[in-house]
């Protein structure tokens, strides 16, 4: 099993990221930042609908702050839903600022409510990890999810990614008469996959949602991955390959349970040639990012040089020894999608 033992180190973003992400137009200035949001004075624990402690909990600022604070935060949401639309506030409302003291990058999530209709949205203001861009760039290249996020300085800005906590799911949707057990295992395949090629780590089932997508004759489902500080971090293969987390022990007992070692490959191949052709569409951009992330800082010495044996042995390429960094791991494990592997067992 994949096992975390210790916190990882944010790494501040290098210039050449910086540069990168003005490039892209991943870069805002905004009128409030990640430390002006610490300034509450007091909290309380966040209880969700069935009285469990949801690890969170919810800020208050003195009097004297609080409208400014509340305006900037709806400015920002204008920004990032509507290009910085101030029209959109007029019916907006700041209901709950959130903090996770236990998250990496101690993050702040804002709900925003709708007077009108009473529709809610959230968004979340974090400390801008190194890291945690890089893992949300390769998502939105390589993966078939869209990600919105923004950088001010030493703030990061992220829109909330909509879907059920993969806990909850596995915890209370497994048991539905309705549930396509077959789709389902192999949607964890598939995502198994994406997140072993672009090294993806600690994606056990409290750091992924699913989608339940109804289609005109089944119902599919797509995993999507809501925590990138493990972007290329850890020192051992099996923490970038969800099927080691016990925590997602029922989808994969799932997959044992309706697919052969042949149909497993079979999906394999079908999520790298997906990644191979999203590779090609964004290869410029692709080239952009290795190019910072080559030149940054984002692991230590012992784990890259863990991993890059580990990587050399699993796909028999020598390659991997010459690596000098977390980004060139990346960079050749991207480029091993093109080059005829035998894939690994389920």
């Amino acid at each position: 099993m994949a096992i975390i033992s210790k916190k990882k180190i944010p790494f501040t973003i290098s210039q050449k990221l910086r540069t990168y992400l003005h490039k892209y137009k991943r870069t805002i200035a905004v009128p409030i930042e990640y430390e002006s949001l610490l300034r509450y004075d007091n909290s309380i624990p966040l209880y969700d609908n069935q009285g469990v402690d949801t690890l969170w909990e919810t800020v208050f600022y003195p009097q004297s702050d609080m409208a400014m604070i509340h305006h900037d935060l709806k400015q920002i949401y204008s920004e990032i839903k509507a290009d910085g639309d101030v029209s959109v506030m007029d019916h907006l409302m700041v209901e709950r600022v959130d903090i996770c003291q236990y998250g990496n990058t101690k993050p702040f999530r804002v709900r925003i409510v709708n007077r009108i209709n009473d529709n809610f949205d959230y968004f979340y203001i974090k400390n801008a990890d190194a890291s945690r861009i890089y893992g949300l760039e390769l998502e939105h290249l390589l993966s078939p999810n869209r990600i919105n996020y923004v950088v001010h300085k030493n703030t990061l800005i992220e829109e909330h990614i909509a879907g059920i906590p993969g806990d909850q799911f596995i915890k209370e949707y497994l048991k539905d008469k309705n549930l396509n057990e077959i789709r389902l295992a192999k949607e964890f395949v598939k995502f198994n996959e994406r997140c072993f090629v672009r090294l993806l780590g600690d994606m056990h089932s409290s750091n992924f949602v699913v989608n339940i997508i109804p289609d005109f004759e089944q119902i599919s489902y797509r995993l999507k991955a809501i925590d990138f500080d493990q972007q290329s971090y850890e020192g051992r293969k099996n923490i970038y390959l969800p099927q080691y987390f016990k925590q997602n022990n029922a989808l994969i007992n799932m997959g044992l349970k309706h697919m052969t070692p042949e149909t497993v490959r079979q999906y394999q191949k079908e999520e790298r040639s997906l990644i191979a052709n999203r590779l090609r569409v964004a290869k410029y951009r692709v080239v952009d990012l290795m190019r910072a992330m080559i030149d940054d800082t984002i692991s230590f010495p012992k784990n890259v040089a863990t991993l890059k044996k580990d990587l050399s042995e699993f796909y028999h390429e020598p390659k991997f020894m010459a690596c000098r960094n977390m980004g060139e791991i990346v960079k050749l494990s991207l480029w091993m999608v093109f080059k005829k592997t035998e894939m690994y067992n389920f």
